[in-house]
């Protein structure tokens, strides 16, 4: 995993946040950790896996997913309670019918760290991926993490913020 930032709007130092994305047999494989003073994120309690809007208004881990060279892109957010949502996008910010399909979402805590995987099924070709997500403390204050944050203002819709980089699978060969 890659520890991610906070935009310099949004700073932080009480936790830190690590993400990392992989290829995995049909997909791709998310994680993202939480570590540090966990008493001061407000962790949504578990429920049951659904589609759900507006997870980032609360603690919620995130990927822009982009084929290498095209403007269009879907965004997966994925929270701490297991609800879950899926947004396509034509190019910047500009949506398009909801992928149809779910994400296979995992969550474990303990005193020193969050983890929270999500597996999505996706494209075979090469990939441009941004890695966020959004951390409400207990306290109501918000920050924003990636990778990367391209703007003055927290904008994981940036493409200039898809930095990490996933090659295209390669087929086995006989």
């Amino acid at each position: 995993m890659t520890p991610l930032v906070p935009h310099p709007s949004t700073p932080e130092t009480a936790f830190g946040v690590a993400a990392g994305v992989e290829r995995v047999a049909g997909g791709l494989r998310f994680a993202y950790r939480v570590v540090g003073d966990l008493a001061a994120v407000r962790v949504p309690p578990p429920a049951p896996a659904r589609r759900t809007d507006r997870l980032w208004d609360h603690t919620c881990f995130e990927a822009f997913v982009a084929v290498d060279g095209e403007a269009g892109y879907v965004e997966l957010n994925a929270a701490p309670s297991g609800a879950w949502a899926l947004y396509a996008f034509a190019r910047y910010r500009e949506r398009i019918a909801d992928p149809d399909v779910a994400p296979t979402i995992e969550v474990a805590r303990d005193a020193d760290a969050l983890d929270v995987t999500a597996v999505l099924s996706c494209s075979a070709a090469a990939l441009r991926v941004g890695l966020t997500a959004v951390v409400e403390r207990t306290d109501g204050r918000t920050s924003y993490w990636a990778l990367a944050h391209p703007s003055s203002r927290p904008d994981f819709h940036d493409a200039g913020g898809f930095v990490a980089r996933v090659p295209a699978a390669t087929e086995a060969r006989a």
